[in-house]
């Protein structure tokens, strides 16, 4: 090494220590203090990111994930018959008349196929669109106030506004022109054509009823479903100009599908859904038998059903918390639940156990599925 490296060596050497001596806590400060922000940044990121989620989330379940949106009931609370006000209006639902076409394919399809006899044709039945629903609570006990209001429609429109992803002539679809995921409660009637009422039935026994959908149906064909799923019928369930009952359409649901009279249950309402996906409203009830076991049912269900064709298979599922969960998480029903099933057993496990037990049975068959 030359006398030039070695007084260079020693000069770096010096200035070195005087550096860090000098600069070393500056530097010690300045690095705690990125780091602090950093910190801080990230925190505020998560926590913007939780304070900015939305208010109104669809019922999920562990890996269940359904667009059910439960707008008002928590299960534990039961809704009055005299808390729903139901106010029909006047005019029938217009679809847009870029729409209008799709109705009339429709139509012309059925007259061909009742012309032909290639199959059976659908039949354009009365329905009731929904122009609004409304929850609310009494001021003295904050009971539940519920203020839907319909329209008039058909079978028909409601199958052309179904369509919601179809391409409109310029491009956009009825989704993306009419609907706005952030306001999922805010929609025209013409694009809810449906409202329906789902009942749980548990035998006296202690099983849930729970059935599968024909392949026959043209909606979720095939799904496994809630024990009783009836279409709110402006033919059926208004008798002259009165607004349907909601409590009465559920019980006719009841003899229709299962062969059960009103006598033989108790019913109460649990709440109200709304699937965001295709814009089907409904009322989630409760039905508990009497006297009638699963077997006395399914003996009965033998002798003759109303509506049989709607579906193609009934199961039956001790009521206990545990079971029903693991059923709805089961690997061959995960993925084949109508989409307002889950959430209106749900409800009735709430309502019949409790929050709390059914959180806690939810809670470890989650975490035992993974």
């Amino acid at each position: 090494m030359s006398g030039i490296d070695l007084g260079n060596g020693v000069v770096g050497a010096v200035l070195g220590v005087v550096f860090a001596t000098l600069f070393q806590q500056w530097l010690q400060d300045a690095w705690f203090k990125v780091r602090r922000r950093s910190a801080g940044m990230v925190r505020s990121i998560i926590y913007r990111d939780r304070q900015g989620g939305r208010a109104w989330s669809t019922f999920s379940l562990g890996p269940l994930r359904t667009s059910a949106l439960i707008v008002d009931g928590d299960g534990e609370t039961v809704i009055a018959p005299e808390s729903v006000h139901i106010q029909v209006l006047d005019g029938d639902v217009e679809l847009p008349a870029e729409m209008t076409a799709w109705r009339d394919e429709i139509e012309a399809e059925e007259e061909r196929a009742r012309a032909t006899g290639e199959r059976a044709p659908v039949w354009n039945g009365p329905r009731y669109a929904v122009e609004s629903v409304e929850a609310s609570r009494t001021a003295l006990d904050e009971q539940a106030e519920i203020h839907l209001r319909l329209r008039p429609t058909d079978y028909y429109t409601f199958l052309a506004a179904q369509q919601l992803d179809r391409r409109l002539p310029d491009g956009s679809t009825p989704r993306a022109r009419h609907l706005d995921p952030d306001r999922p409660l805010t929609a025209p009637a013409f694009l809810q054509c449906s409202f329906g009422l789902n009942v749980a039935v548990v035998t006296s026994d202690h099983l849930l009823v729970v059935s599968q959908r024909s392949d026959r149906v043209r909606m979720a064909p095939g799904l496994w479903n809630s024990s009783v799923n009836e279409g709110l019928s402006r033919h059926i369930d208004s008798a002259g100009r009165n607004a349907p009952d909601l409590h009465a359409a559920a019980r006719r649901g009841m003899r229709e599908e299962l062969s059960l009279e009103p006598h033989e249950y108790s019913l109460s309402l649990l709440g109200f859904v709304l699937d965001v996906d295709k814009r089907h409203w409904g009322a989630h009830f409760y039905a508990r038998l009497n006297d009638l076991t699963g077997d006395q049912l399914q003996a009965r269900m033998s002798r003759g059903v109303p509506d049989r064709w709607e579906h193609q298979s009934i199961e039956y599922v001790p009521f206990r918390t545990a079971e029903v969960i693991r059923y709805l998480l089961r690997p061959d029903r995960i993925h084949r639940w109508a989409p307002l099933a889950p959430a209106l057993f749900h409800l009735a496990l709430v309502h019949v156990h409790g929050r709390g037990s059914v959180e806690r049975a939810a809670a470890q068959a989650v975490r035992r599925l993974g």
